[in-house]
């Protein structure tokens, strides 16, 4: 038996294909290396190029490998991006999606664990926002994404599929063992491209946006280091494993942080003062977004390693410091194709 893990290439996909490898699990990724990398899939993983929208390699994959579970992180994830081109996000995360689900179906897969996003909350009343606040996107991003997320819950109340939705917030940071990372090319994540400038690859880190209704005016953010975030997968996997009823669970460590506090964290770790200019807000972001964690501590007894501002830059600072060596001349393996 495998686990099937769409998006294994990319950035959270392959810390996951890490944790389940190292856990003695038999692993096989699907991703069309678009913003993902053949050289960041574990050696002990198979890869399978390909979209999760062709339902015959995917149920062709399901019955190769005997695959009972699986899990979805294949995405397009830039708001901006979605508000430009909304067709293509709701192509590549709903249409497809529903297309993936089907083939679960239909091949009897026996959980399936889906990488969702806070911004289905869109402008949350209260903060921190729990998993039974309204969910009112205001991207396409967003909207793409409770689509799919209502496409799974209608699939196992039909079929029993079992499921876990895992809503997650700012994802960064980079595997404590230095193997993976954030690798995609033309970065917008603000630990990632803070570590870039402070190392200088960017000449400058524009902030989008300082007259929001916070303290300091800039927008506020719950940030998850990336292992802890595959964490909650492994445990979400256990839990649907064992018979657990479907659940929908917040993905954040409870207290967030504006833009100029982790640009001055990301100055202070680095020890390098870099250059900050200011840019207009961009369409689609809150102003404030902070997750309620208490039901995934409940539910699957999530307990996070690395709830520290600092140890997360410092993991991203460390991998931007990887990426430098293992492609000394800017060349990071980005557009694979064969």
């Amino acid at each position: 038996m495998a686990i099937l893990i769409t998006g294994g290439a990319g950035y959270i996909g392959s810390q996951m294909a890490y944790d389940l490898t190292d856990a003695g699990e038999s692993v096989v990724i699907l991703d069309n290396l678009s913003s993902g990398h053949r050289w960041a899939v574990p050696e002990r993983a198979s890869l399978v190029i390909g979209e999760t929208g062709d339902q015959a390699l995917v149920s062709a994959l399901i019955r190769e490998h005997d695959v009972k579970d699986i899990i979805h992180f294949a995405a397009s994830i830039i708001v901006p991006d979605s508000v430009r081109d909304p067709l293509s996000y709701y192509r590549n995360n709903t249409v497809n999606s529903r297309a993936l689900i089907e083939a679960a179906v239909q091949c009897d897969v026996r959980s399936f664990i889906f990488s969702s996003t806070a911004a289905v909350y869109g402008n949350p009343a209260a903060v921190p926002v729990a998993e039974d606040a309204p969910t009112l996107p205001i991207s396409p991003y967003g909207w793409s994404k409770l689509m799919a997320e209502i496409m799974l819950r209608d699939a196992s109340r039909a079929h029993g599929i079992g499921h876990v939705i895992l809503r997650y917030f700012n994802v960064a940071g980079g595997d404590p063992r230095g193997r993976t990372g954030q690798s995609t090319p033309a970065a917008t994540h603000l630990i990632k491209v803070a570590a870039e400038t402070a190392l200088g690859l960017r000449p400058k880190l524009e902030i989008f946006g300082s007259d929001y209704p916070t303290p300091d005016g800039t927008c506020i953010r719950d940030y998850i280091h990336v292992s802890d975030l595959t964490g909650a997968h492994s445990l979400a996997l256990g839990y649907v494993r064992s018979g657990g009823v479907p659940l929908t669970l917040n993905c954040g460590y409870g207290h967030g942080f504006s833009v100029q506090e982790v640009v001055a964290m990301v100055k202070r770790v680095s020890g390098v003062d870099f250059k900050v200019e200011n840019a207009p807000p961009r369409e689609g972001d809150p102003a404030r977004i902070v997750a309620s964690s208490a039901r995934i501590r409940d539910a699957l007894g999530w307990r996070p390693r690395f709830d520290d501002l600092a140890t997360i830059v410092d993991h991203a600072l460390g991998w931007e410091r990887q990426l430098m060596k293992q492609f000394p001349h800017g060349g990071r393996g980005f557009g694979e194709t064969a």
